[in-house]
């Protein structure tokens, strides 16, 4: 597996983003390792919330909501998915599977930092991979917030606007990565903050993760993943784990996701889920941040769930619930 490393200097003076990097190694699947980028910001015996951004941006996602979960006394873990942000960058499409990604994160997550009693907020692929973590281990994790994604199994076509995105990105020379944050968007970035989600790829060789993301969205039953989603989507439909579902309201793809979530999560039932309107791009503006630092108790009631296969979803960049 050859590996690029993004020169540490197309980090420097990012907005909103003074946060000491730091590293860890986790296998990499073929007998060597991977260096992975995270941020760990917080009180060192605080709950600790594993951030996990989406495809194609990185930890800066949550350059805003860092300090907010920090003054409601959480910790925050933010990790850069292998091949995004400040982590190591595999330079072959190949070299990145579904199955890998969540190795990766576990391996980070629970080998390496140990965490447990985790509030999770995934969003995009971050939720594709965290929500399949929370299934697989339910020990580790204390709530859940589903930000515009899901587990796709294959099982329901993916709409036209979805396969678009897949085309757009299998198709392009170079990825302008700003430019597919910016459509994610309801209002327009500045130029320094589409800057920012620039700066891991200073050119096309350092793109194979943005690039390799859509075409591992499980989109047939024969999927090799489809059988763990399949799986994962049972393990949290029947899970009292309490779960929010945190979805931009203007979202054509992952949108029709979020009733579903609402009420085949037992966890989810009977809760507040607010969507992100209008601007939608402050993290002030949505429930994330004090739901995640408020403590819940379990009234140890199970509820009547909905165990069918999960309906279909898919991921196009949507930060609009949660950045700035």
């Amino acid at each position: 597996m050859e590996i690029l490393r993004t020169p540490e200097h197309r980090f420097a003076g990012l907005p909103d983003f003074g946060y000491p990097p730091r590293w860890a190694e986790v296998p990499d699947g073929d007998g060597g390792t991977l260096r992975m980028g995270y941020v760990d910001i917080g009180p060192p015996d605080a709950p600790v919330a594993l951030c996990l951004h989406g495809d194609p941006s990185w930890s800066f996602l949550y350059r805003t909501m860092m300090p907010v979960l920090i003054g409601g006394g959480l910790r925050v873990v933010a990790p850069d998915l292998v091949g995004f942000g400040q982590s190591d960058k595999p330079s072959r499409v190949e070299d990145h599977s579904y199955a890998r990604h969540v190795e990766w994160v576990r391996a980070l997550a629970f080998d390496v930092l140990d965490l447990t009693g985790v509030p999770l907020v995934g969003q995009d692929w971050g939720g594709l991979i965290g929500l399949r973590l929370a299934a697989e281990h339910p020990e580790r994790f204390a709530r859940l917030v589903a930000a515009n994604t899901g587990l796709p199994t294959g099982d329901h076509p993916l709409p036209d606007v979805w396969w678009r995105f897949r085309r757009t990105v299998e198709r392009a020379d170079v990825l302008d990565i700003g430019r597919l944050v910016q459509s994610g968007c309801r209002i327009p970035l500045r130029p320094e903050v589409r800057a920012g989600y620039d700066a891991p790829f200073p050119d096309r060789t350092y793109q194979a993760g943005p690039r390799a993301m859509p075409r591992l969205v499980p989109t047939s039953p024969d999927d090799p993943e489809t059988p763990a989603n399949r799986a994962a989507w049972a393990a949290l439909a029947a899970s009292p784990t309490p779960m929010l579902v945190a979805f931009s309201d203007a979202d054509p793809i992952t949108g029709p996701m979020a009733p579903i979530l609402r009420t085949a999560m037992t966890g989810a039932q009977g809760r507040d889920h607010r969507s992100s309107r209008e601007r939608g791009t402050s993290c002030r503006r949505t429930p994330v941040p004090s739901w995640l630092s408020t403590s819940w108790r379990s009234s140890g009631r199970r509820q009547e769930h909905d165990r069918t296969a999960p309906p279909a979803v898919s991921t196009v960049p949507t930060p609009a619930a949660l950045t700035a």
